[in-house]
């Protein structure tokens, strides 16, 4: 570590933050449309990639330590705290079940997946063990966003490897997947004959959605005092019952770790809270996404270029354009099933794979009135996230012990 440039835990942490810092800042001063493909997250990640390769900040420092035992779970804490359920559901209605519905898609397409590339194990895409980290962590950011793939990154004890193999499917599937969705809107009419939607399902929608308040005032120091109470409480209540929790072992493999243990605990009691006044107080979210955003910078400065192997990442990438096949089709079988609009399946779709940042951009292109809902649905997989893709990588882990 002490080879590094800058090795101090506060001059790590300060470059992380910049990073983060430039990366926004240049999105919104040039307005480049590379932007719109290749969003801040995947250069925000990158960035310190090459940084700590290149020796200016070390792979090991105090300040990662601090991020990963205290930063996650403050962060869940915050995003949780504003999910609203009932919300979603006055707007979006049976979408809400279409949306989870592909969110179970996620799972049972990446236990599919991992099952498939050990199964080719001697052929093309040769993947590791190990690697439903990988899938799990991925399945995290495919159900809930950015925040649910680093906790089940933690959650499964994942190496830095395992990270870029899922934030690399991440950005390639998005490349693909969000065209499609966008372009959806074109088949409308044969898409709404096809799945059977009732006329006046579209209008309610609007009506909901204009009738939703989803305004918030600007916080004082007050609400930011309750809201660091609230996160700081929950996550050392959690830390210390993850401590005192006995690891769970099922077929000689550990299946709960006191990493999933305390990302259970935080998203457990997060939403508890979400359920009480405490989900009113402004400005959760802000504070939750910055977080999570040096998180991921984070992430990226703990990778060594040299461990990497490439083989790997190109068969993990492979079998993710597999597994979300899987996803596409439990998202037209709930369309069908609940007789759901093109509109609410394609936002409900973009709330798994893109999350809260996508959403709204699917939701704008279809119908700009249901952008709130959106992000209410975005939301819902943010508290669902955590349990599933846990439950995605130890299927997986379970399967090959």
């Amino acid at each position: 570590m002490n080879e590094a440039l800058i090795s101090s835990p506060a001059g790590v942490m300060a470059v992380l933050i910049a990073v983060v810092a430039f990366w926004f800042w240049l999105e919104k001063a040039t307005q480049w449309k590379v932007f719109s493909y290749l969003p801040p997250l995947i250069f925000i990640y990158a960035t310190p990639v090459l940084l700590s390769n290149s020796g200016l900040i070390p792979f090991k420092s105090e300040a990662y330590d601090f991020l990963r035992h205290y930063g996650l779970p403050v962060f869940i804490v915050l995003m949780l705290v504003k999910v609203d359920v009932l919300g979603a559901v006055r707007i979006m209605g049976k979408g809400v079940f279409v949306m989870l519905l592909g969110s179970v898609g996620v799972v049972v397409g990446g236990v599919l997946a991992f099952w498939l590339s050990q199964t080719l194990s001697g052929g093309w895409f040769p993947l590791p063990e190990d690697s439903w980290k990988a899938f799990g962590t991925l399945a995290g950011s495919w159900i809930g966003g950015t925040g649910n793939m680093t906790a089940a990154y933690a959650a499964l004890d994942g190496e830095s490897q395992h990270m870029s193999m899922a934030a690399a499917a991440d950005q390639m599937i998005y490349l693909v997947w969000l065209p499609i969705l966008l372009g959806s809107k074109a088949f409308a009419d044969r898409f709404n004959r096809w799945a059977r939607v009732p006329e006046g399902r579209i209008a309610a929608m609007e009506r909901a959605a204009a009738a939703h308040d989803d305004g918030e005032s600007a916080p004082d120091f007050v609400h930011l005092v309750y809201l660091a109470l609230l996160a700081v409480a929950i996550t050392a209540i959690a830390i210390t019952l993850s401590d005192r929790l006995p690891p769970v072992v099922m077929g000689g493999a550990t299946v709960v770790s006191a990493g999933t243990w305390l990302v259970l605990l935080v998203t457990t009691m997060a939403l508890v809270a979400s359920a009480t006044p405490a989900r009113k107080l402004p400005a959760a979210q802000p504070i939750a996404m910055a977080i999570i955003y040096v998180y991921v910078a984070r992430v990226g400065a703990t990778m060594n270029l040299t461990d990497m192997d490439w083989g790997v990442l190109g068969g993990f990438i492979v079998m993710a354009y597999a597994w979300i096949i899987v996803h596409g089709a439990f998202i037209l079988f709930g369309a069908w099933i609940f007789r759901v609009d093109v509109h609410t399946v394609a936002i409900a779709s973009a709330a798994n794979i893109g999350g809260a940042a996508s959403a709204p951009i699917v939701a704008a292109h279809h119908r700009e009135s249901l952008v709130p809902a959106s992000i209410l649905m975005a939301l819902i997989g943010y508290a669902v996230g955590n349990y599933l893709a846990i439950i995605t990588g130890r299927v997986g882990q379970m399967l090959i012990s």
